[in-house]
């Protein structure tokens, strides 16, 4: 598939971050003209991914995030959310339900929930290299376009 248009971003892994990476997702995602739903969606996985990142992949020290976004074919939306951290050891694993290495505060439905908003959901990850998480979400056209 051919990028018709794409952005990429890196910034720190601060919690800061977060809300920055979640509105910039909104912004780019709004050309394709989605439903505030579709759009809340994005932004959840987004938000979803980019916190994994904080918490799991750098959970003592900040290091970089990649966030990377485009538009495939005139109506698919791929966002890739990329850390250089510890890594997961066992992708399969993290992707369970209720399954988390953050404590006992945190719900362990991170890629759960994105899974969920997206039409596709793969995760890369390698201990001690970090983790790759590619997300597609198609939005049609409304209203005769």
């Amino acid at each position: 598939m051919n990028a018709d248009n794409y952005i990429r971003i890196t910034f720190p892994s601060r919690s800061a971050n977060e809300a920055f990476a979640r509105s910039a997702a909104a912004a780019f995602a709004a050309q394709l003209d989605p439903t505030l739903e579709e759009l809340g969606d994005i932004r959840t996985a987004v938000s979803e991914a980019v916190t994994n990142c904080i918490v799991h992949a750098y959970p003592d020290t900040i290091g970089k995030i990649k966030l990377e976004m485009s538009i495939l074919d005139g109506h698919t939306l791929e966002i890739s959310v990329r850390d250089w951290g510890r890594g997961i050891p066992d992708v399969a694993q993290a992707m369970q339900p209720l399954y988390t290495t953050g404590g006992s505060d945190r719900s362990g439905m991170g890629f759960s929930i994105m899974g969920s908003f997206m039409d596709r959901l793969k995760v890369k990850s390698a201990p001690g290299k970090g983790t790759a998480v590619l997300m597609r979400r198609t939005i049609f056209p409304r209203g005769g376009k």
